[in-house]
């Protein structure tokens, strides 16, 4: 059988691209080629949804997204009103002059019903919901695992992994809502599927593999729909978080920087293009995967 007599199984909603691009403008000289692959990352008019989007890799990942050209990008977090870095990226997107917005508001990633609830209103209001990132999580301090207390082992796993699925679903619902299918990122991390050496973090491990599973579960589940759901796992990355823990331990600066094969840390902006590919339609073939941006760390 020909390749021919197969039926088409989708369409890129930007047309032919690549190789099929350039058949159709060899058969046709009326076509004057454009080159399209930035627009395969672009997120024009697209609504998302960022948990921990305060500060930090949160914040880094709404604000790519707006670059790329989002409708609108609704941040949440637990603090009531939202922090100078949110602000002065706020009005930095509003100077951007592609008509995106980044929006904020509070809420506890822990507390299903309520976000639910939000997310379903922000859904009345633009009328879609395209992408989520997941990014809420807790690291608690070196404790041996077999004095690790109840509380606080429940309390990690209530937020790395429930409030990510929580997350997800509120999105999710929206999506499955409007039929549009959508993207929903969770944010996970190498020590999902490796242990840290030298450090005794039983409960955020153990929580960031729940997530690489909740990743594949949630996509096998959710295909049909057109909802892709895939896991994203950093590996060190200097952030406001990591730098305030090397301040109380500043050796491991050299020792977490040596542990990868390019003998750094990682910086936010570096997870900017992967969390775009995954929210846009450069990635509709993606589903059910997990992307290491850690350095190498996984390839000694």
């Amino acid at each position: 059988m020909s390749s021919s007599q197969f039926p088409a199984q989708s369409a890129s909603p930007l047309g032919k691209l690549g190789i099929e691009a350039a058949l159709e403008a060899a058969a046709d000289p009326s076509i004057t080629p454009k080159p399209k692959i930035f627009d395969e990352f672009a997120l024009t008019d697209r609504v998302g949804l960022v948990s921990d989007g305060n500060r930090g890799l949160g914040l880094e990942m709404a604000l790519a997204c707006c670059e790329a050209g989002a409708r609108v990008v609704y941040c949440f977090d637990l603090p009531e009103k939202p922090s100078d870095e949110w602000i002065a990226s706020r009005d930095y997107v509003a100077k951007l002059g592609n008509n995106s917005r980044l929006e904020y508001f509070s809420a506890n990633v822990t507390e299903q019903q309520a976000l639910w609830k939000k997310t379903e209103e922000i859904g009345d209001k633009e009328g879609r919901m395209d992408f989520c990132i997941a990014a809420a999580g807790i690291l608690r301090s070196h404790i041996d695992c077999l004095e690790y207390p109840a509380e606080e082992y429940r309390e990690v796993l209530d937020v790395n992994a429930s409030g990510v699925l929580f997350t997800a679903q509120a999105a999710g619902r929206q999506m499955s809502r409007f039929g549009r299918g959508g993207s929903i990122i969770l944010i996970a991390s190498m020590s999902g599927s490796i242990t840290n050496r030298g450090h005794a973090w039983v409960s955020y491990n153990s929580s960031k593999s729940a997530v690489l599973q909740m990743a594949r579960s949630t996509a096998c589940e959710l295909g049909e729909k057109k909802i892709r759901v895939n896991s994203l796992s950093p590996g060190y990355i200097h952030t406001s978080v990591t730098a305030a823990y090397l301040d109380k331990q500043p050796h491991l600066f050299n020792v977490w920087s040596s542990m990868n094969p390019l003998g750094r840390l990682g910086r936010p902006d570096e997870l900017r293009g992967v969390v775009t590919w995954l929210a846009s339609d450069a990635s509709t073939f993606c589903t059910g995967s997990d992307i290491i941006v850690s350095g190498g760390h996984h390839s000694w």
